[in-house]
């Protein structure tokens, strides 16, 4: 066993400790290879390893066999007469669990990456090997699971061979493709560079260089080979594993060959000539017997060939004795093979000596940590790490040296909270007793038992008066005993939360004061703050900084956790009482100049929601709070509560949602919940006009007429003061009649949406130096946000071609909804010219100052109200671009007030919706800043009218009423959100896949077969509305054989128009009366509605004269 003491004292030796989390697609085999990790320090007894699973700790995890949690464990490992610290972290598999990858990959310095000999590189291995590349993180390969190449697939040596190479060069394929995107990222940065400096030198002839770069830079470093040293051949649930040294050491002396030759020759195209004694290159071409195969391989399969498949006895004893082995008798009789299979390997080839040795040699030490890194973990957001202050730049210092003196300044960053029974916590645990203890209490109880004896005596005799009031004193202090037991009860039952944190830098320890930054925290307000502070100072307040005092700090054992003082830097671990400052993660240190860390790549993004609410309604406290507790506790999990009034909880997936659903009933809210069906997001969009109908005939000029025709008729059902022209312009009027709005809306292209969607941060800091400008302050935005913004808005510019978007970019007024949103406001009214939303751009080169008229922001947020929930059914519209042709005010200035005050009292707006008034609410955040702003411009400029009077509300909801108008004007259309779907599954099944995937409305995009398995590859996409119960509907209809993998990847159109009802005779054939075959998008549509409690338009009786009977007709 690991002594708490050994641990501490290593703590404190930063080059001797390695910080790793092992990483790998779904069921390959990281809990189990972390298992005999553990069994190699003795936690755990190695017989069971493999079967335990002792990191997987939570019921369900067992119950499922996949790790839900990323969950760390302390080790100690002695190799070349040095002592190490392990600390490691296991991680999940499962997609829906991506985002606990992320807050692991972030403590550690480096991975193991866990690959099956079977399957190879899944989709979830190209996104944890992605995940580690992002975060800087030197990888080691496993490849695990190498006896199924042998029992299943029944593979010789030489082809099993061919296999593993295959895998590595998958493997290195992944890291190869993540490589060479950043050498030419880095290239095309150098020529953007050279070409400036050459501009400005005016050289007339420029020679191009066509190298890309990739010829000069070295990655031979980046990639796995044997002969390096960071591959492991293992089979984690049989308990062996080895790396190519472990052969090389022992064959060197048996064969007189230098281990060094045969490192270099042991994996590749080498092969022995056993007449001249020397190993020779070229095995393949003269058919001969890799050395890999012939000195490694084939041992292991004669092994095997022995124990499982022909059980023989004498063979086994040979080979014990011939590796000098013990192996216990009950071992050699027990009845399963695998048993003595294990108690063989795991001591002829302990996978964890290969794993751990490679780990202690190849992967970094926390003092080796990178410049690199340390820039790219400090520069938050927006900011480069040059234009930070210079008291942060110092700090990068502090990081490099990573140095536990007292001077240095503590820096940690805590990737996520975690709960903890408090029954779970060493300060509420049992201690064992001392010998001194036992007796003591070994001689109370005989006391006991003998004033017992002594009273039941005295109870036989007669007369015994006294016993009465003997049992009445006793009476009252069993009472009291009781409320304090009620008492401690309840106080065992609460969670707790423990922080799950790495040191980067100094001590810290327990009691300490230290300063919790926020990921908002900008370091510069620090230079506010007196020089030389500490948290234990009386400062003013600084937005998204708070100082508290460390409460207990932890060693994270797994399942357990063990207390301790302080921890020096370079070490993960658990910090008690932060449940308080902290929600999910947060920067901790004692110097305030310290930038927050950059925020953690979430590869999955929560998709899926649904509406929590009691079984009993008085219970809504503890939901509220049981909530509250699941949000801290879950790093990918959201918790929302909707303008209905509803309590919505975001997950990444089912299995997330089912977690997260048990979680609240039986830890944080301990109550009875109900959740609705999944609430599927759609979005709302138009598109150009459709060249065929829905029975793919081409449309005639007669049908268009007929349609222009449809369109007069329907001009009849939009209210007073709405023209719709036959080009789709509304124009709509405000109730006062002061105002008249012109309005278009069109499709904006398919990649345009995309561009926007992608490019939301920016836009963001676009809008904010707009805001700004406009009280007259400017926003420092670095030189790599400019050029991304230039390049986004080229990008723009050359996807908005043709006739009619002629100088469109520049015109754009604001992006929605939330003024970052896939959608467009164009300023298409003459003679207006707004302050462009590319401001940034243009501060180098003084314009002339454009005016805004009065009411503009009234324009701009009836937009995005609009755009906020369109009039299908409520949902957010996407790729609409909205162009605002005319817009007259009949204003005179000094009657301007007077007007908006007597209309005021006289109409009540009848435009606006009520469903939108909360998200009426939502807006007026954004526009309360702009609205101060211009009103104080309105005053300067000494002009009477009131633009936040009444009246600019009635624009607000006329402008909002054009859109929607203008919106119902073109072809609408729902877009659904789409998963795209990998499974992986035997021919046998293929064709119950298909099945599957057609009746839930899915698409194939390829199959391709997987080399040297019997295995396909399916990728499709999969309406998320149609992805419930799919994983298992899959599973259940191909026994087991096939599993799928789903991600977010994009929003999608749905062809079928929702408001379409059949008019030709064709489409009566195809259709029927009613369109009988289901219309995809209006069974969507109308689901959303009814959640929603709009209005549907559905029969409720369809044959009122027919009378239906209960009991059947006779």
């Amino acid at each position: 066993m690991i002594i708490l003491e050994k641990i501490i004292a290593l703590q404190k030796k930063t080059p001797h400790i390695r910080n790793l989390c092992i990483l790998a697609h779904v069921d390959h085999g990281k809990t189990t290879l972390a298992d005999c990790l553990v069994a190699s320090n003795g936690i755990i007894s190695s017989r069971l390893a493999g079967k335990l699973r002792y990191l997987d700790s939570r019921e369900d995890e067992q119950i499922r066999g996949i790790t839900m949690k990323s969950s760390a464990i302390s080790l100690h490992y002695t190799t070349g007469g040095n002592e190490y610290l392990i600390n490691l972290i296991d991680s999940p598999g499962h997609v829906d669990f991506s985002s606990e990858v992320s807050t692991a990959v972030r403590l550690c310095d480096g991975a193991i990456v866990v690959v099956d000999a079977v399957e190879g590189v899944c989709p979830q291995t190209q996104v944890v090997l992605r995940q580690a590349w992002l975060e800087n993180i030197r990888p080691v390969l496993v490849i695990n699971k190498i006896d199924r190449l042998i029992v299943e697939l029944k593979l010789t040596s030489q082809e099993a061979y061919t296999h593993l190479q295959k895998i590595l060069e998958q493997v290195n394929a992944v890291t190869g493709s993540l490589f060479t995107s950043k050498v030419l990222e880095e290239r095309a940065e150098k020529d953007a560079e050279a070409q400036s400096s050459c501009t400005e030198n005016g050289s007339g002839d420029q020679v191009y260089d066509w190298s890309a770069g990739l010829e000069e830079t070295d990655d031979s470093d980046l990639y796995f080979s044997p002969d390096r040293g960071n591959v492991v051949f293992a089979s984690a649930i049989d308990g062996w594993g080895f790396s190519i040294h472990q052969f090389a050491e022992m064959y060197s002396q048996k064969m007189g060959i230098r281990s060094s030759v045969l490192l270099k020759t042991l994996w590749g195209d080498f092969y022995l000539n056993a007449k001249a004694k020397k190993i020779m290159k070229g095995a393949q071409s003269k058919g001969k017997k890799p050395l890999f195969v012939q000195l490694v391989l084939d041992n292991i399969w004669s092994m095997y060939d022995a124990v499982v498949t022909r059980r023989d006895k004498e063979k086994v004893e040979k080979m014990v004795t011939s590796l000098g082995l013990k192996v216990m008798s009950r071992d050699l009789r027990h009845s399963d093979p695998k048993v003595l299979l294990s108690a063989i390997c795991s001591q002829w080839l302990p996978v964890s000596q290969a794993v751990l040795s490679m780990v202690c040699e190849k992967l970094p030490s926390p003092a080796e940590i990178s410049a690199e890194r340390v820039e790219k973990l400090m520069s938050v957001g927006a900011r480069r790490f040059d234009s930070l202050p210079e008291q942060t730049q110092e700090l990068k210092k502090a990081f490099l040296d990573c140095s536990a003196d007292e001077t240095a300044p503590v820096i940690v960053f805590v990737s996520k909270m975690f709960a903890v029974d408090s029954k779970a916590l060493p300060q509420n645990k049992q201690r064992p007793l001392t010998q001194e203890e036992i007796a003591q209490r070994r001689e109370q109880a005989r006391q006991r038992h003998a004033e017992r004896q002594a009273a039941n005596q005295s109870a036989e005799s007669p007369g015994s008066a006294d016993t009465g009031g003997a049992s009445t004193t006793v009476a009252p202090a069993s009472g009291t005993e009781a409320l304090s037991v009620k008492t401690a009860v309840e106080e065992d039952n609460k969670e707790h939360f423990v922080a799950f944190a790495r040191v980067y830098s100094g001590v810290l320890r327990k009691g300490q004061k230290v300063f919790v930054l926020g990921p908002k925290y900008d370091p510069s307000l620090a230079l506010r703050l007196p020089e030389g502070c500490s948290a234990a100072d009386v400062l003013p307040s600084v937005p998204h900084m708070a100082c508290c005092t460390v409460d207990s700090l932890y060693l994270l054992m797994g399942r357990e956790l063990e207390e301790l003082d302080e921890v020096p830097t370079g070490n993960v671990l658990g910090i008690g009482g932060m449940e308080e400052f902290i929600l999910k993660s947060a920067t901790i240190s004692t110097s305030p100049s310290c930038p927050p860390f950059t925020p953690l790549n979430f590869e999955a993004t929560p998709i899926v929601r649904v509406a929590v609410e009691p079984k009993h309604p008085s219970e809504m406290p503890k939901l509220v709070r049981g909530m509250r507790l699941l949000n801290q506790a879950d790093p990918c999990a959201e918790v929302l509560i909707q303008e209905t009034g509803e309590h919505v909880l975001v997950t990444a997936g089912e299995v997330h949602l089912q977690r997260c659903l048990d979680d609240l009933r039986e830890r944080f809210a301990k109550i009875e919940i109900s959740a609705s069906k999944p609430i599927i997001p759609f979005r709302e969009t138009v598109i150009r006009p459709p060249k065929v109908d829905m029975v793919n005939e081409d449309m005639g000029k007669q049908q268009k007429v007929a349609v222009i025709h449809q369109v007069k008729e329907e001009q009849t059902k939009y209210p007073e003061g709405v023209q719709v022209d036959s080009t789709g312009l509304v124009t709509l009027t405000t109730p006062n009649k002061m105002a008249t709005v012109g309005v278009r809306a069109i499709p904006l292209p398919e990649e345009v949406t995309r561009l926007l969607e992608d490019n939301v941060e920016l836009i963001r800091t676009m809008e904010q130096f707009s805001l700004f400008a406009w009280e007259d302050k400017t926003l420092d935005i670095n030189q790599k946000i400019l050029e991304n913004i230039q390049e986004f808005k080229v990008k723009l510019e050359s996807n908005l071609q043709g006739r009619k978007w002629r100088g469109a970019v520049e015109r754009i007024w604001a992006f929605g909804p939330r003024r970052c949103g896939p959608n467009i406001l164009l300023n298409s009214v003459e003679g207006y010219r707004r302050p462009s939303v590319w401001q940034c751009l243009e501060r180098e080169k003084e314009t002339e100052k454009a005016e805004i008229r009065d009411f503009d922001n009234s324009i701009a947020s009836g937009f995005q109200l609009a755009t906020l929930s369109g009039p299908m059914c409520e949902e957010p519209l996407m790729g609409v671009c909205f162009s605002v042709e005319t817009w007259d005010m009949k204003l005179s200035a000094p009657l301007a007030q007077q007007d908006s005050i007597d209309e005021d009292s006289q109409t009540a707006e009848p435009n606006i919706d009520n469903q939108n008034e909360s998200s009426d609410t939502h807006e007026t955040n954004a526009s309360s800043a702009s609205s101060n702003r211009s009103r104080s411009g309105a005053e300067a400029a000494g002009s009477s009218v009131d633009c936040y009077g009444p009246f600019s509300g009635q624009l607000i909801a006329a402008m909002k009423e054009a859109c929607r108008y203008a919106f119902q004007a073109k072809p609408q259309r729902l877009m659904a959100a789409m998963y795209t779907c990998e499974i992986m599954a035997t021919a046998e099944v293929l064709g119950r896949v298909y099945a599957v995937l057609s009746k839930r409305e899915g698409r194939v995009l390829q199959e391709e077969m997987k080399e040297g398995t019997d295995m396909f590859i399916i990728k499709a996409v999969l309406p998320v509305a149609e992805s419930f119960g799919f994983a298992d509907e899959i599973r259940k209809r191909t026994s087991g054989l096939a599993s799928p993998q789903l991600v977010f990847s994009h929003w999608e159109v749905i062809s079928s128009d929702p408001f379409w009802v059949p008019t030709t005779e064709e489409e009566y054939l195809h259709f029927g009366e009613k369109a009988d075959s289901s219309n995809q998008a209006l069974k969507y549509m109308n689901a959303v509605r009814r959640r929603k409690g709009l209005y549907v338009e559905e029969k409720i009786v369809e044959h009122a004269e027919k009378q239906r009977t209960l009991s059947k007709n006779k």
